[in-house]
């Protein structure tokens, strides 16, 4: 007779653990953290496992998550190598940015993106800055489907289309007038050589003060959403929740948000 067997938290996690182990292995010698640093890797074990749960949720199914995994436990890897405890900055966080990073620099490797989506992206993303430009604050999706000249469901076939876009740069807001990579990270890639320029520095410190900015420009709704979702560490399930709204329809706003952000960033940094 065949049993079904279900494996219970307690044996995924060892399952997990056993899955970084071969990773953290495959790792040559002289770029492995020290025999001491081992407990704090799986202390931090399963902020790899949170960081791909929120990334994958965005992307398509064919992107493999075990792969993401890798990726991630590679990027804790290095962080346990190159943390600065002088640099006042926490491990938790250090180790967060080199995950996401390590992470965020794979899917651009594999360059995923069907090209028809790209297109269809820098098309929009012109259309908002442009739009906003004249407007002079945040457009709203009224004004923005009129000048594309899009139906309700058009427009929202567009947005469902760019969403794993609009999700995956946000920390890519400053543009570098490239063509398909035509964007430089905030805060999400850290450096190998662990020193960040003071003229870089300055970039990100003027960066994140125009995002806080046109944030606090924002509708009431969308306002929320991205303070929910990446402050508050919500997920979108949990923000369509509280505000009784579908899921789809909360990454809707997300993305159109985001989209905003960046376009106006853009268009300020190119003055």
């Amino acid at each position: 007779m065949n049993q079904t067997i279900v494996n219970s938290p307690k044996n995924e996690a060892k399952m997990d653990k056993a899955k970084a182990a071969k990773v953290y292995e495959k790792n040559d010698e002289s770029s492995k953290p020290p025999v001491q640093q081992e407990a704090l890797f799986e202390t931090y074990l399963p902020l790899v496992k949170s960081i791909v749960a929120r990334i994958k949720i965005n992307l398509p199914p064919h992107i493999d998550e075990q792969d993401l995994n890798s990726v991630g436990i590679t990027g804790l890897i290095n962080a346990l190598k190159k943390y600065d405890p002088e640099q006042k900055k926490s491990f938790g966080s250090y180790a967060a940015m080199r995950i996401r990073g390590a992470i965020l620099d794979e899917l651009r490797r594999m360059d995923w993106m069907p090209r028809n989506a790209r297109t269809n992206f820098k098309k929009l993303r012109k259309t908002v800055e442009e739009l906003e430009q004249k407007l002079g604050r945040p457009a709203e999706e009224e004004e923005i489907r009129a000048e594309l000249g899009l139906t309700h469901k058009e427009y929202n076939s567009l947005m469902a289309e760019v969403r794993p876009i609009s999700f995956l740069p946000l920390d890519n807001t400053a543009s570098t007038g490239g063509d398909d990579s035509d964007s430089t990270d905030l805060n999400e890639i850290i450096p190998d050589e662990g020193i960040v320029p003071v003229t870089s520095k300055m970039e990100k410190d003027e960066v994140t003060q125009l995002v806080a900015e046109r944030i606090n420009q924002l509708p009431e709704v969308p306002r929320k959403v991205l303070a929910m979702y990446y402050f508050q560490d919500m997920r979108l399930a949990e923000i369509a929740e509280v505000f009784s709204l579908t899921e789809s329809r909360i990454c809707q706003i997300h993305s159109q948000a985001i989209i905003s952000l960046r376009s106006y960033i853009t268009s300020v940094m190119h003055k």
